[in-house]
């Protein structure tokens, strides 16, 4: 299958290198599951890729869809003041590309109600 779109799963960061584990889990699954799609893990400070750095590279491999995908629980300041600028930069540096930028992974329902479900079913109750 050609791939013709990029997503970028847009993380936070951390100093421990073990913190990212997940998301690469969840760039290899999608990426395993979605062949249609080129996908690159990114990061927003203390780990790298940066988020131009992994859009630089799907535009260099023919990439004109970039689809990022932040995810952090809520639209707190980094979404809502230094994402936006992030992607005005890289717009600017790639004109006629087109960047869709998704909800944050807390303001999806079907998401809410997956981690709601897992902890309903998770935490024991109180014993009678």
């Amino acid at each position: 299958m050609a791939q013709t779109a990029g997503l970028v799963l847009f993380a936070h960061g951390a100093r421990d290198p073990e913190w990212a584990e997940p998301f690469r889990a969840i760039a290899d699954r999608v990426a395993a599951d979605r062949g249609d799609l080129s996908v690159k893990l990114a990061f927003l400070e203390f780990q790298g890729p940066a988020l131009h750095e992994a859009i630089a590279e799907l535009v260099a491999a023919g990439r004109r869809v970039i689809h990022v995908a932040p995810l952090f629980m809520a639209q707190g300041g980094h979404l809502k003041n230094d994402v936006p600028k992030l992607l005005a930069e890289i717009r600017g540096r790639h004109p006629g590309l087109v960047i869709d930028l998704l909800p944050a992974i807390g303001d999806v329902p079907e998401l809410r109600a997956a981690i709601a479900g897992w902890l309903t079913g998770t935490v024991p109750g109180t014993p009678a």
